[in-house]
C-alpha cells in the first residue's frame, strides 16, 4: 500500500492544509508566536509518518509515529493557546480539534497494526 492511500496519512494532510488556510489570516505578531509553532507542529504530523513510512525496520516506523503522536499533542495545545487567545473562533476551533482526536485514534491503530501481516486502519 502507498502512504498516500493510508486514511491516518490523509487525515493529517488535511489538517495541516487546514490550520495553514487559517493561519494566512492572522497579523504578524499572532503567526510569529503561535502560529508558526501551530504550522509546524502540524505539518510535523504528516512528515513524520511519512519518515516513519519510507524506514526499512518496523521499530523504526514506530518511533516515528510515536513522534508523529507528539507533534499532534503539540498541535492541539497551540489550537487551545490560539482559541484562548481569541485568534480562532468556535467554528475553526471545534472541527479541528475534533479532527485531532479522531487522528489520534487511528494513529494509535496504525501504530498496533505496524509489523503486522496486514495493516489495518479504524
Amino acid at each position: 500500500m502507498r502512504l498516500e492511500n493510508l486514511q491516518i496519512y490523509q487525515l493529517a494532510m488535511d489538517i495541516g492544509e487546514r490550520v495553514c488556510e487559517i493561519f494566512v489570516r492572522w497579523d504578524y505578531f499572532a503567526k510569529d508566536t503561535v502560529g508558526k509553532q501551530l504550522v509546524k507542529a502540524t505539518d510535523s504530523m504528516a512528515a513524520n509518518l511519512s519518515e516513519g513510512y519510507g524506514r526499512f525496520h518496523y521499530k523504526e516506523n514506530k518511533q516515528f509515529c510515536y513522534y508523529c503522536r507528539g507533534s499532534q499533542h503539540e498541535a492541539v495545545t497551540w489550537l487551545r493557546k490560539a482559541e484562548r487567545r481569541g485568534l480562532l473562533d468556535s467554528k475553526d476551533f471545534r472541527p479541528i480539534v475534533a479532527d485531532m482526536d479522531i487522528f489520534a485514534f487511528k494513529l494509535n491503530n496504525y501504530i498496533n497494526s505496524i509489523g503486522k501481516k496486514r495493516t489495518i486502519e479504524s
